[in-house]
């Protein structure tokens, strides 16, 4: 409670949630050249809420948050945020979309140069016009809100891992945005880090009020956070629901996925001849 209630105070929002969707994606394609990366994506991402998306490395997860972000554009489909479509948008309409999002890159990402304070106040000095002394005392709110305001003069050398992504989350919050991407930001951390982030994360969306989307394949860690899961595999979304639903799906890629299983439809072997034949043939030679 204390930790919402500071939250509050220091980025003071409208607790009123509007039930509709903040990301509406429909039929979504997108490839490189001739390789498809996603098919027929369809979501709907309500705003105040955390929602994961999860799946095997490769399917296409960070590519969907590029396209949300703008990056990218989609080969075919409609991607709505904030009931504007971004691949329609022009440059200068795109940046300010960017600039109410906060996003926490994989592994963090901070500027090996500049001191943690300087990293968080980075999107500050760039994008709005406050003073130094407004600067100061909100860049040591948000390292406050993630534990490490007597950290503010260290180098991201002098980090830990789950420091480093703790300050990577300050500086995702720093401008307040209505939107928070997270790119597996539990890649890398011990047990304790991962813990602290993922509930930095659940009570950050709660106290903000902001939407997140959290891309991982840390099921047990992100199924105590999320609201709502979508599964990708090759590209598609094939399951979607609460995280109660997921634990008790009885579809054998989630289940796999989810309860870490070693063979199912993510087949342990790479596809190749029946291992006898390959025996008799080599014999053959011989």
């Amino acid at each position: 409670m204390w930790f919402e209630y500071n939250l509050r105070c220091f980025f003071p929002r409208d607790a009123v949630v509007s039930a509709d969707s903040l990301i509406r994606i429909s039929d979504l394609n997108f490839s490189y050249d001739e390789r498809t990366i996603l098919k027929r994506i369809s979501m709907e991402i309500p705003r105040g809420k955390l929602i994961a998306i999860m799946g095997n490395s490769g399917c296409g997860k960070t590519t969907l948050l590029r396209l949300i972000g703008g990056q990218l554009k989609p080969t075919r489909g409609e991607l709505l945020v904030d009931g504007q479509s971004v691949p329609d948008m022009s440059h200068s309409e795109l940046y300010a979309m960017r600039r109410r999002m906060g996003m926490l890159f994989q592994f963090g990402a901070l500027f090996t140069d500049i001191s943690v304070f300087d990293n968080v106040a980075y999107l500050m000095r760039e994008h709005t016009d406050l003073t130094e002394e407004m600067i100061r005392d909100m860049v040591l709110m948000k390292l406050n809100a993630v534990g490490l305001r007597g950290a503010n003069e260290l180098m991201p050398s002098e980090l830990s891992g789950g420091m480093a992504r703790r300050v990577a989350l300050a500086r995702a919050i720093a401008l307040d945005p209505m939107l928070i991407m997270y790119d597996e930001p539990f890649a890398g951390l011990d047990p304790i880090s991962m813990g602290v982030i993922g509930q930095l994360i659940r009570k950050f969306n709660n106290a903000l009020g902001a939407t997140t989307l959290l891309v991982t394949h840390d099921v047990q860690e992100a199924l105590l956070i999320v609201d709502y899961v979508y599964f990708v595999s090759d590209g598609q979304i094939v399951a979607q629901g609460t995280p109660d639903e997921i634990r008790a799906s009885s579809d054998p890629f989630v289940h796999q996925f989810v309860y870490g299983e070693s063979d199912g439809p993510v087949h342990f072997h790479y596809p190749a001849t029946p291992f006898e034949d390959e025996l008799m043939r080599e014999g053959a030679h011989g």
